[in-house]
């Protein structure tokens, strides 16, 4: 089996469209026997999500993980888009929603999911109380917008390098799950098992998963904003999940747009590292 694997393709951002065009053409040439597109494909809202898939001539079964981005939403209920709106969209365009339902060829496997966070990845040498983490918002920034008040009721925990940080997380603005985070990661964490659980049978199991596994896969020490983005970039717990099951032996992943991979005692990590300013897709051949 050859799997074609991409991520982060972002169709609706004007400026990483038409490299996305670009990929999908090159892939359009590649041979192979699945697709699989893992996570950040398009924002819910609109049209453009349909526009980017329709954009691939893949004839095989074509495998869809989402992405932050696709529960981003100008209305009321991400949680709604999610179990709901995409599965559906996602199947009448003739691709396969990972999220419930794993790939299966004979004694291969493919399961996907979004992931999530739970800031286990948060960066602790800024010194940033977890309420922060939550309202995804650094600070220093939260310190100069009135409605964030709250979040100031306790000071003492606040180290004063945590108030030279200013940074936001536009999930806070986008996202509404209706539900904490730490809630969300957990039923898709119950779910990501029972899946796993399902699959102990099967000889070869690979995991695309949006959101970061594996603390190795997280870009290097940068500037102090960069480093409170990393709260939002995965969860230990996935990891976790994965390495229980011996048969996981590929995980592909996206979201940080840093292409690096790892070798996690007999499990290959990567990150597939598509971003907004370049995109690339991976091959995955067993037999």
């Amino acid at each position: 089996m050859r799997l074609l694997i991409t991520a982060d393709l972002h169709y609706n951002h004007p400026k990483s469209k038409p490299l996305a065009d670009d990929l999908i053409d090159k892939m359009n040439t590649e041979p192979a026997d699945v697709l699989v597109l893992v996570g950040d494909t398009a924002v819910a809202d609109g049209d453009h999500l349909e526009r980017c898939l329709s954009r691939f001539e893949f004839t095989g079964p074509k495998l869809f993980v989402a992405g932050n981005h696709e529960l981003w939403t100008h209305g009321d209920d991400s949680y709604r888009i999610f179990t709901e709106d995409l599965p559906r969209r996602i199947n009448s365009l003739g691709w396969h929603w990972l999220e419930t339902e794993p790939f299966v060829a004979g004694d291969i496997a493919i399961v996907g999911s979004v992931g999530w966070y739970d800031y286990s990845f948060a960066a602790r040498s800024l010194g940033i109380p977890r309420r922060f983490y939550a309202a995804k918002v650094s600070p220093g920034a939260a310190a100069r917008f009135s409605h964030y008040a709250d979040l100031f009721r306790r000071t003492d925990d606040i180290l004063p390098i945590a108030t030279e940080v200013i940074a936001r997380w536009n999930d806070g603005k986008f996202v509404k799950l209706h539900r904490s985070d730490e809630a969300f990661l957990q039923e898709i964490l119950d779910r990501l098992q029972r899946q796993l659980v399902g699959l102990s049978d099967k000889r070869k199991v690979v995991a695309c998963i949006h959101h970061l596994p594996f603390r190795e896969l997280l870009p290097p020490p940068h500037s102090s904003q960069w480093d409170f983005v990393k709260a939002f970039l995965g969860s230990e717990r996935l990891g976790q999940i994965l390495l229980a099951f011996p048969n996981v032996q590929d995980v592909f992943c996206g979201h940080s747009h840093l292409p690096i991979s790892a070798l996690i005692g007999d499990l290959r990590a990567v990150n597939i590292g598509s971003g907004y300013r370049w995109k690339t897709y991976k091959v995955l051949e067993f037999c």
